[in-house]
């Protein structure tokens, strides 16, 4: 009885080796989840300019308090490198210039998703709960809705908020920076 296929798995460290070899280009839309390589979708119009509106409005008012990070590396455990499009972490003068900052270095995450929504949903967000990244939203660009998902656990987030225009939210480690959700939906 022939056995059944197992799945290999890469570490960061093979995956940075593969890119580093050419086996992964430098445009290839690519990330590391859970040890799996995912094909990311093209950036749609929209969903750059809602990264760059979100990342605008958060360097404006957490200037020297928080580095906003736009579609970088944060590196969570041996087998994920994700690719958040806004990342919302601890001030450092070197902006993580020596090594990709990791999920204690996180305090809040932003994804942008159109065509992206099931995979940002069901994968990324599970993921970010599981290495406990204490706050990530999801901007839905179809239904027009924010969602804030808190309170992480290994099952996934415990609390998820869904708002839309004219709702306000406030990051949790940044409670006096009310947010219109408008401001990051457009």
């Amino acid at each position: 009885m022939a056995a059944e296929p197992i799945r290999r798995r890469f570490t960061t460290a093979e995956y940075h080796a593969m890119a580093e070899s050419g086996i992964l280009a430098p445009d290839d839309r690519v990330e590391l989840i859970e040890g799996e390589i995912w094909q990311m979708s093209p950036i749609g119009s929209r969903h750059a300019s809602t990264v760059t509106r979100s990342a605008r409005f958060f360097t404006l008012r957490l200037d020297g308090r928080a580095v906003v990070s736009t579609q970088n590396p944060l590196l969570l455990g041996d087998l994920s490198e994700p690719e958040p499009d806004v990342a919302i972490l601890h001030f450092r003068e070197d902006d993580y210039a020596e090594n990709h900052p990791t999920q204690g270095d996180v305090f809040l995450l932003l994804e942008v998703a159109d065509s992206s929504l099931d995979y940002d949903r069901r994968i990324k967000m599970k993921l970010y709960s599981r290495y406990g990244i204490p706050e990530a939203w999801l901007a839905d660009l179809d239904q027009s809705v924010l969602e804030v998902h808190r309170d992480p656990s290994p099952q996934g987030y415990q609390e998820v908020l869904r708002l839309h225009r004219g709702d306000r939210i406030s990051p949790l480690a940044f409670p006096e920076l009310a947010i219109e959700v408008a401001a990051i939906l457009g």
